[in-house]
C-alpha cells in the first residue's frame, strides 16, 4: 500500500482513518477538503481542481481522503488501494453533529483554514441521501477499478480491527528490516 484512497460518506471517519494510517506507515496524508476549499468556503474552479489532483497523484506515495465524485476517476487510476468506509447514515449524521459541536466557529484540522465548521439543511440532506444517491455511483466506479485492492469497512469495529492488523504488519516489517 503506497497510494491509498480513503472514501465514504461525510462523518464516516475518513480523515481520522487517514491520519491513523499516516502514523502507522509514515505516508503523507492529503485531505482533499484542505486543497479544494479556500477561506470563507470559496471553491476551487473545476479545471484547476482536476489539474491539482492530477499533480497530487503523481507523487510516489500518498494517502488521500475525500470523495469529490467528479474527480474520483483521477484518484482511482493512480491508487493501489481504496478503503471504502461504508457506514450507516445514522452513525454518519451523529458524527457530523458531534463534529459541529467540537469545532463550532473554527476550522477542523482536516479542513482548509478560514472555513469554520458549519452545517446546513442541504448538507444534512446530502448525508441522509448518500446511500441512495452517492453510494451506487461509488460502487459502480469501484467495480470498474479491478486492479485496485479494495477494502470495505462497514463498522467502527472493522476499522479498529483493520488498524490493528496494519499495526502488526508494520511492526513485522520493521523487525525484518532490523534483522
Amino acid at each position: 500500500m503506497q497510494r491509498i484512497l480513503v472514501i465514504g460518506p461525510s462523518g464516516a471517519g475518513k480523515s481520522t482513518l487517514a491520519r491513523q494510517l499516516q502514523e502507522l506507515t509514515g505516508i503523507f496524508v492529503i485531505h482533499l477538503d484542505q486543497v479544494y476549499w479556500h477561506p470563507n468556503w470559496q471553491k476551487t474552479s473545476r479545471n484547476e481542481w482536476r489539474i491539482l489532483q492530477e499533480n497530487l497523484v503523481q507523487r510516489p506515495t500518498w494517502i488521500i481522503d475525500g470523495n469529490y465524485g467528479a474527480t474520483l476517476d483521477i484518484r482511482l487510476q493512480a491508487a493501489d488501494t481504496v478503503i471504502f468506509l461504508d457506514f450507516p447514515r445514522g452513525l454518519c449524521l451523529w458524527r457530523v453533529l458531534k463534529r459541529l459541536v467540537q469545532y463550532r466557529g473554527r476550522s477542523r484540522p482536516d479542513m482548509a483554514p478560514g472555513c469554520p465548521e458549519k452545517i446546513d439543511r442541504e448538507f444534512l440532506r446530502w448525508i441522509w441521501r448518500w446511500p441512495v444517491d452517492e453510494r451506487p455511483l461509488v460502487m459502480t466506479r469501484l467495480s470498474q477499478a479491478p486492479n485496485v485492492t479494495q477494502i470495505t469497512l462497514k463498522t467502527p469495529r472493522q476499522v479498529r480491527d483493520f488498524l490493528a492488523r496494519m499495526a502488526q504488519q508494520c511492526r513485522e516489517q520493521s523487525s525484518q528490516g532490523e534483522g
